[in-house]
């Protein structure tokens, strides 16, 4: 298995969590703030944390509805969405996104912020004061999946090691972003390779963008970002016909048909968040609340892309890998 742990672990929270329902005395509510595209309703409601739900004793939809408001990929919705929330009012916010999270931080210093699918560190971000002891009203999981990138492109060279010239797709409109570009170029300089820096903004101008790639790039990469991930499909289609290996940080980018990738498990995540919900509900202070960091990442190769791009996959890569998706 190549999950394993990568740094020191931020919190001791346990990892399971067994609690009675919560008294019904008062109709709680919760929000869901996210910069992407909103799933169909049977979806949310069958949604990872709805499970997370769950598996802690809520029934959801019936014990505790979620308002859900997402951006469809267009960040300046979100200050109006997290007003929303705001307004109805919520009893906590979950938000999904670097995005979604300082929208929310703005619209509310009250209201208790759960945080998840962040790869930033949410301290740089200034959304806590620390992992250990946050303070304010945020709180909730970060990957931290920036630090990953090394090992990616370690990985991308390895199936691929003629690979020189590497196009990256990031959208700057996504705060962290910028520290996703970075982190690649400082990660490149020790692979010798050269890093094609790709600006999407939003999904209408993917196409575009992706026609001025440069015809000597021969790999492409893309940031954690919805309105990438939103794309992925079209992204890997346009990289199997230029016959580009693609790399990502997400497992949900080589469903949609990149070569590989590793990083957190966003449905992880997703029902690990209800942990926070449930605390904080009971009467815990996000401020108390530690925030967790991923310390398992999982290993996911898409041996379909690989025989498409006439690559051959080391025997070594499919036995550590988590998920081989054919």
């Amino acid at each position: 298995m190549w999950l394993r742990s990568f740094g020191c672990v931020a919190t001791a929270l346990a990892l399971s969590v067994s609690a009675p329902v919560l008294a019904q005395s008062k109709a709680y509510r919760i929000g869901w703030l996210g910069d992407g595209t909103p799933p169909p309703a049977a979806a949310q409601s069958s949604s990872d944390f709805q499970q997370g739900l769950r598996d802690i004793g809520y029934v959801g939809g019936r014990s505790i509805p979620v308002e859900y408001r997402y951006a469809g990929g267009d960040v300046d919705k979100l200050s109006a969405l997290a007003g929303e929330l705001v307004r109805l009012p919520v009893d906590v916010i979950v938000t999904s996104g670097e995005p979604a999270a300082l929208a929310a931080t703005r619209a509310t210093k009250t209201i208790p912020i759960v945080v998840t699918q962040i790869g930033v560190d949410p301290v740089k971000a200034g959304l806590v004061a620390s992992l250990a002891r946050p303070g304010g009203n945020v709180t909730g999981l970060a990957t931290l999946n920036e630090e990953l990138w090394s090992k990616r492109l370690g990985l991308l060279k390895e199936v691929a090691p003629n690979v020189s010239k590497l196009a990256v797709l990031w959208n700057p409109a996504n705060p962290g972003n910028s520290s996703c570009i970075e982190e690649i170029k400082s990660a490149a300089q020790a692979l010798q390779l050269q890093i094609a820096s790709v600006e999407v903004r939003d999904t209408k101008a993917l196409d575009r963008v992706l026609t001025s790639i440069a015809n000597d790039t021969n790999a492409l990469a893309a940031c954690w970002d919805s309105v990438l991930l939103e794309r992925a499909g079209a992204i890997a289609e346009f990289a199997l016909k230029r016959r580009l290996p693609t790399l990502a940080p997400l497992k949900e980018y080589v469903e949609e048909g990149f070569l590989l990738s590793l990083g957190a498990s966003l449905s992880a995540h997703k029902r690990r968040t209800a942990y926070y919900v449930d605390k904080i509900l009971k009467g815990a202070k996000p401020a108390d609340l530690p925030v967790e960091r991923a310390t398992l990442f999982e290993l996911v190769v898409n041996v379909k892309t690989a025989k498409a791009l006439g690559l051959t996959l080391p025997p070594t890569l499919l036995v550590l890998a988590d998920d081989v998706i054919r």
